[in-house]
C-alpha cells in the first residue's frame, strides 16, 4: 500500500523484521508440469489460514483499464484506497481546484462501481488546494484517520471506528511554524522502537523534508521540524513513500525536476533529525517527470511503482530489500493513463492485487490489476494442511500464504515455484497382452536420476529401480513409473497394460448313460460376438463352433473348448477340457414310436445303446404274445410291420439280452407304445 506497508495488517511495525525472517511454510523451489506439489505450514495453531496456489505475482506485468472520468472530480490531485475491517473497500480523492474531499465506497470488491460521498471542504476545515492524502489506522484507539496536505497546511479527518462514518470530524493544523510550502508525499507511522507517532512530507516549493512529531497520540497537534534537504537529493519532490525493512526506515522520493527516484535513510527510528540522502536514480531513463510513488512488500521483495506525469507511463522498481534494486521495468502507457498525478496503495485481496491511478489529464481513474492465474488444479485452500495440487503449464507461480487474516498477529508469506516442462521421456506405449504373457516396460530419459515402478503386483522387483522392468499381470493394470530429476522435477507417468480376459469354460465333467446326450459349456466362458469358439474333436458333437453344444459319444470321450479373441492384430486363446464318461449298465429304448412319421428319431423302434458288443436277442411281441420282430444286431430297428403289414396302434412287449463292451451282461424287458 502507499506510504505504509502494513496498514491493512494493522501497522504492527515492531514485528515486521521477525515476520519477514520467519519461514511460515515449506514448499519446493522447482517442480514439473503435472507434478504433485505439497506445502506444509510451520504454524499449526493459527486462528485462520489462507493458501493461494496461483496468486497474483508482482513480478508479472499488470493489466489495466480506464474506469472513465467522473464529474465529481475537479482538478483531482491525490487518491488512496484501503480495506476497512468490515471487509469493504474505500477510496479517497481530493480535488485541488475546488477544495473537496470525496469518499468512494466500493463495497466488498474493488471491481464494483463505487458510490460517491462528497464531503466538500468540510466547513473550510480541509487544507486549501489539497495535494496529498494518507489514511492510517490507530490500533490502540481503534480509529481511522485520513491526513490531507494542501498548499500551506495539513489537516486530519477523524472517521473514528469505521470509514463508512457519514459525518467525520476534521482538525486543520494550519501552517505550523510557517514551514509547509506545498507539502506532498504524506507519510504517517508509529515508530516500532519508541511507540511514538511521526509524520513526514516533502515541500515541493522549497525542496525540504518536514517532520511532524505527534508524540504518543496521533490525535495530538504535531510539533514540526524542517530537516532541510538531506544530502541535497530533493529536487522538485512530487511524492514520498516509506518502508520499514531490515530494522531501518527508508523513504522513496520522486523528483520531478531531476527526473529520478531518490532515497532518504532515516535509520532505526523515525525519531531522527539527521536522515541521510542517497542520490536519485532514473533506472536507465525509465523515470521521467515522476509524479507519484507507492511501495509494497511481496514475495520477499520490495516493489515500488512510479507514475510519470509527462509520459503517462508506469514504472516498476524492485529488489530484495529497500536498499538493493535488481530490476526495473517500464510498462509504458497502460489503462489509458493520462497525465497521472497520484497512485494509490497496492492492495492485495488474497490472490488479486489492485492499485488505482488518478489521471489529471481527463479526471479519470485507471485500475491496475495483477490477477491470479488459473493454472493450478485447485485455486486456494483455507485449512492448515492443504491438499496436494498440480500446475498444468510451465511458468513461475506465486504461492501466497496468510495466517490470522485481519488480526494483530497476522502474518503473510509468499514463495515463487518454478514449473518446468516435463522432460523428454520415451515410454512403452499402452499395450494389450494375452493373459499369461510377460511384457517389458521401459521409461527412457537421459536426465533422470532414478526410477521407481509401482505397483508391485506381477512385477519383477529385481528391476524395480531401473529404467525397464518385466511385468506379467493376469488382469489389466496401470503401472506407474516415477522419474526423479536432479533439478527437483518428479514425473509420475502411467503405462496401461490391458490383459485380454479370454476365458474358456467347457463345463463340468459328465457321466452319462450309454446312448444319452451331454450338454457342454460352462457359465465362465467369455461370450461376445468378437470371439471365436471351437470344440475338438468334432465327432459325436452337435455344433463345434458354439460356446454351448451337445455331445453323445459312444464311449468315454474328452473334448477341448478353445476361445479365440482377435484385437488389434493380437490373437489370444484360452482352453478348457471336459470329460464325458459313458456308463453301459442298462438297456435304453424309447417308450413310444410312430412308424411312417418321417422323423428319423421316432419312426423306428430300437436299442439306443452304442456299447452293446454282443446281442443274444432283441424281440418284440404283441399283446397276445405273437413275435413281431427279433434280431441279434444291436443296430437293427423294428419298423412297426409284421410280414409287410402295418401293425395296429397299441402296446407291445420287448425283451433284450446281451453284453456291453466292458463284458457286463444286460437283460431287460419292457413296453413300447406304437402310435400313428
Amino acid at each position: 500500500m502507499k506510504k505504509s506497508l502494513l496498514l491493512v495488517a494493522v501497522l504492527v511495525l515492531s514485528q515486521l523484521n521477525a515476520l519477514k525472517a520467519q519461514v511460515l511454510f515449506n514448499a519446493p523451489d522447482t517442480v514439473c508440469v503435472g507434478q504433485s506439489v505439497s506445502l506444509t505450514s510451520n504454524l499449526l495453531n493459527a486462528n485462520s489460514y489462507y493458501w493461494g496456489f496461483c496468486s497474483g505475482d508482482l513480478n508479472n506485468a499488470p493489466t489495466a483499464s480506464n474506469l472513465g472520468s467522473n464529474t465529481a472530480f475537479h482538478g483531482p490531485s491525490a487518491i488512496d484506497i484501503v480495506r476497512d475491517f468490515d471487509g469493504n473497500y474505500y477510496g479517497f480523492v481530493v480535488n485541488h481546484n475546488t477544495d473537496e474531499f470525496i469518499r468512494l465506497n466500493y463495497g466488498s470488491s474493488l471491481n464494483n462501481t463505487p458510490t460517491l460521498t462528497n464531503f466538500g471542504n468540510m466547513t473550510n476545515g480541509l487544507a486549501h488546494h489539497p495535494l496529498s492524502i494518507f489514511p492510517v489506522y490507530d490500533t490502540v484507539a481503534a480509529k481511522w484517520f485520513i491526513f490531507v496536505s494542501g498548499d500551506t497546511s495539513v489537516c486530519r479527518i477523524d472517521f473514528l471506528s469505521s470509514l463508512s462514518n457519514p459525518a467525520p470530524n476534521i482538525a486543520n493544523f494550519g501552517n505550523l511554524g510557517h514551514i509547509f510550502k506545498m507539502p506532498k508525499g504524506l507519510f504517517i507511522a508509529k515508530d516500532p522502537l519508541n511507540s511514538q507517532w511521526f509524520g513526514y512530507c516533502v515541500n515541493r516549493a522549497s525542496n525540504e523534508l518536514i517532520r511532524m512529531d505527534f508524540s504518543y497520540n496521533i490525535s495530538n497537534t504535531p510539533v514540526v521540524n524542517n530537516l532541510g534537504n538531506p544530502g541535497g537529493v530533493l529536487a522538485g519532490p512530487t511524492d514520498m513513500a516509506g518502508i520499514y525493512d531490515n530494522g531501518a526506515w527508508t523513504m522513496y522520493v520522486t523528483n520531478y525536476t531531476s527526473n529520478n527516484l531518490a532515497f532518504l535513510h532515516m535509520g532505526r527510528t523515525l525519531d531522527t533529525l539527521t536522515p541521510g540522502g542517497q542520490p536519485g536514480r532514473d533506472f536507465l531513463f525509465r523515470i521521467i517527470q515522476p509524479s507519484s510513488v507507492t511501495l509494497t512488500r511481496d514475495c520477499g521483495n520490495i516493489f515500488a511503482y512510479v507514475t510519470d506525469s509527462g509520459t503517462s507511463q508506469l514504472v516498476r522498481v524492485s529488489g530484495p530489500s529497500a536498499a538493493v534494486f535488481t530490476d526495473s521495468v517500464d510498462y509504458s502507457v497502460i489503462g489509458g493513463m493520462n497525465y497521472p498525478v497520484s497512485i494509490s496503495s497496492v492492495l492485495r485481496d488474497h490472490d488479486d492485487v489492485t492499485a488505482l491511478v488518478l489521471n489529471s489529464g481527463d479526471s479519470s481513474i485507471t485500475q491496475v490489476n495483477i490477477d491470479h492465474c488459473t493454472n493450478s488444479s485447485i485455486p486456494s485452500f483455507t485449512e492448515v494442511a492443504p491438499p496436494t495440487y498440480t500446475y498444468n503449464a510451465p511458468g513461475v507461480y506465486n504461492v501466497y500464504f496468510v495466517v490470522n487474516q485481519g488480526e494483530p498477529n497476522m502474518q503473510v508469506e509468499c514463495k515463487e515455484i518454478t514449473v518446468l516442462p516435463i522432460p523428454n521421456i520415451i515410454l512403452t506405449p499402452n499395450t494389450l497382452i494375452c493373459q499369461g504373457d510377460t511384457l517389458h516396460l521401459y521409461a527412457v530419459s537421459n536426465t533422470a536420476d532414478s526410477f521407481v515402478w509401482s505397483p508391485g503386483y506381477a512385477l519383477d522387483t529385481v528391476y524395480n529401480y531401473h529404467d525397464s522392468v518385466r511385468v506379467f499381470p493376469a488382469i489389466s493394470t496401470n503401472y506407474h513409473v516415477t522419474l526423479y530429476y536432479p533439478f527437483g522435477c518428479i514425473v509420475d507417468t502411467t503405462i496401461v497394460v490391458s490383459v485380454s480376459q479370454v476365458v474358456a469354460d467347457a463345463g463340468p465333467d459328465h457321466t452319462i448313460a450309454d446312448g444319452a446326450t451331454a450338454t457342454l459349456g460352462g457359465p465362465g466362458t467369455t461370450v461376445d460376438g468378437s470371439y471365436a469358439y471351437s470344440w475338438g474333436p468334432t465327432q459325436y458333437i452337435s455344433d463345434s463352433t458354439s460356446p454351448y453344444t451337445t455331445a453323445a459319444p459312444p464311449f468315454n470321450y474328452t473334448y477341448v473348448l478353445t476361445v479365440t479373441e482377435m484385437n488389434d492384430g493380437l490373437m489370444c486363446q484360452a482352453h478348457d477340457t471336459v470329460v464325458i464318461n459313458v456308463n453301459c449298465a442298462d438297456i435304453y429304448l424309447p417308450n413310444a414310436f410312430a412308424p411312417g412319421s418321417g422323423n428319423p428319431g421316432a419312426d423306428r423302434f430300437g436299442i439306443l445303446n452304442q456299447q452293446i458288443i454282443n446281442l443274444n436277442y432283441f424281440r418284440v411281441f404283441d399283446r397276445w404274445g405273437q413275435l413281431m420282430f427279433q434280431t441279434t444286431d444291436p443296430t437293427a430297428f423294428w419298423d412297426g410291420t409284421y410280414n409287410g403289414t402295418d401293425q395296429p396302434v397299441g402296446v407291445y412287449v420287448w425283451e433284450v439280452d446281451g453284453f456291453c463292451t466292458n463284458g457286463k451282461p444286460v437283460n431287460k424287458h419292457g413296453n413300447v407304445t406304437l402310435i400313428r
